[in-house]
């Protein structure tokens, strides 16, 4: 696998793997698939062992998404092998930011709705605590930046063949 991304909120389960879903169904829709790896991870450990949140299951299955989902902890030497660490919000831009060994794996990591530029508000809101209605809103908010980090992977996919 040539390129890695990783989506990381607070547990690996509402926000990240949704994110992991709908982008790995876009690198496939692009015919990417073999050479675009996806996955998520959370940076804390509450979570970790346990499935997606029933709730994040069926907004992205009603919606075609599959998911398939154990929850994990990110750990810092996985920047090694990381080509973009995608934060679903500030919080965990700068505590992944902060847990970076280098400055140049700081810079890997990257907030995904600065990836729509119709976007005002870079977080995606936290789910967990409200209703139903939170996590659709959620997965608005992850397909409408895909499109632009879609263009950015393949564009760096394209630079690293050429």
């Amino acid at each position: 696998m040539g390129y890695r991304v990783c989506f990381v909120c607070t547990g690996n389960i509402c926000r990240s793997p949704m994110a992991e879903a709908v982008f790995r169904a876009h690198v496939a829709g692009a015919g990417l698939q073999d050479l675009v790896e996806v996955d998520s991870a959370g940076t804390g450990d509450w979570h970790v062992g346990e499935a997606a949140d029933p709730r994040t299951v069926s907004v992205l299955e009603e919606n075609g998404y599959a998911v398939e989902h154990t929850a994990r902890v990110f750990e810092q030497s996985w920047f090694a092998r990381l080509d973009l660490v995608i934060a679903l919000d500030a919080g965990h831009l700068e505590a992944l930011r902060r847990l970076a060994p280098t400055d140049e794996d700081a810079r890997k990591v990257r907030l995904l709705r600065a990836y729509d530029s119709a976007a005002t508000d870079l977080d995606v809101p936290d789910p967990y605590y409200g209703g139903r209605d939170g996590f659709e809103e959620c997965l608005q908010m992850v397909e409408e930046a895909s499109a632009g980090l879609l263009a950015a992977v393949r564009a760096d996919v394209e630079g690293r063949v050429a």
